[in-house]
């Protein structure tokens, strides 16, 4: 073989952790070049920026290549190439939003809109293109979350234009009605303005769009997920019981429309107090962990109870932003990681991804979208 081959046969060492494969087959290693003073120069291309283990397998491809005789230095240059849902270039709802992902919860609460803002925010730190739908159409919050200043834009066609709040691109119910009045609409009103948000809204190129659903199994969520191409749902709960009998009941919705669920999310998973730094797990722990485990689905993880989520919430600067370094900045970014994870582990294993939609609208009572005066 050649230093090239045998380079190539070395990297067959470096498996990725999720995909059960090695680097090479899975088509990351491009671009290889050796000089002939034994200079080594390639791409390592991963299936998303929020990989975690990005710098292991960038740190594991340089000792491969070292280990090769006649290697003088090795130079690996990291990127990412997030994997398209079935379906996107043929004619489907949302094109160029590569994944479609809804953030829900079997009740109101819990933290959901909190966990979608944060987990917008940790994707973008990573270098995604990040948006968000707030389907909450009854309370949503998106906007104040975001520090959202602007109103979107619409052309002559009726196409509307989200604004962008610190790189993630926002369309909101609150865009479009006052602050103070509450929306009170039948639920075909309430479907036929989600339709709007997701055939009229010009998303452009995103790699993952988060849709914050609404608390809940009713008619809308049902209506969500069949007019929608969701990619995989993530659960959002809370530890005690009362909550995990909810989170059973949004599993199983999705099931029956044959969305995936990438997994569980367990938000205010104890309070660590500022002056001592013990942990209280006030409404107690590990609930999340056994509804994951008793469903047969990925726990993506705990999200401390800190105070400072809620102030940067209000805010309007998510706390992946403002405090990175803090438990629950930590915990957000992780999690992160996890569910880019599970999406592209998805993808290779050809799940059972939502790719056609034949929902019938023609019944619905008009809702115009218009931008506020």
């Amino acid at each position: 073989m050649n230093i090239e081959e045998q380079i190539l046969q070395s990297l067959r060492s470096v498996q990725d952790p999720d995909l059960h494969k090695d680097i090479v087959s899975l088509g990351f290693v491009q671009n290889l070049k050796v000089s002939g003073k034994g200079e080594v120069d390639f791409d390592l291309v991963l299936t998303t920026p929020a990989c975690p283990v990005k710098d292991i397998l960038r740190d594991q491809a340089v000792a491969a290549t070292k280990s090769v005789e006649g290697v003088a230095s090795v130079e690996v240059r990291l990127s990412a190439q997030v994997v398209s849902r079935p379906g996107m270039d043929k004619g489907q709802l949302l094109q160029g939003v590569k994944n479609v992902i809804a953030v829900a919860s079997g009740k109101g609460g819990v933290g959901k809109s909190t966990v979608t803002a944060n987990l917008a925010a940790a994707l973008v730190r990573q270098g995604a293109r990040v948006g968000i739908l707030d389907a909450d159409i009854y309370g949503p919050s998106q906007g104040m979350m975001l520090g959202v200043n602007e109103d979107p834009e619409m052309d002559a066609e009726k196409r509307v234009y989200p604004p962008v709040a610190r790189k993630i691109k926002v369309i909101s119910m609150s865009m479009f009605t006052d602050d103070e009045a509450p929306v009170v609409w039948r639920g075909p009103m309430v479907s036929q303005m989600v339709q709007n948000f997701v055939r009229q809204v010009e998303w452009g190129e995103l790699d993952y769009l988060l849709i914050d659903m609404p608390p809940g199994t009713g008619d809308i969520q049902l209506t969500l997920t069949q007019q929608a191409p969701i990619t995989g749902a993530v659960i959002v709960t809370t530890p005690q019981d009362v909550a995990l009998l909810d989170v059973k009941r949004g599993i199983k919705m999705f099931e029956k429309v044959s969305v995936p669920v990438i997994g569980v999310i367990e938000n205010m998973s104890g309070f660590i107090c500022d002056g001592c730094g013990k942990r209280h797990d006030i409404f107690r722990k590990d609930g999340g962990l056994r509804i994951a485990r008793s469903m047969g689905l990925p726990f993506l993880g705990t999200v401390p109870l800190e105070p400072s989520v809620a102030i940067c919430g209000d805010q309007g600067e998510p706390v992946v932003f403002r405090s990175p370094e803090s438990e629950s900045g930590k915990a957000f970014i992780e999690i992160a990681g996890r569910v880019a994870s599970e999406l592209s582990v998805l993808h290779a294993q050809g799940s059972n991804i939502l790719s056609e939609f034949n929902y019938t609208w023609s019944e619905l009572p008009e809702v115009a979208l218009e931008v506020r005066p």
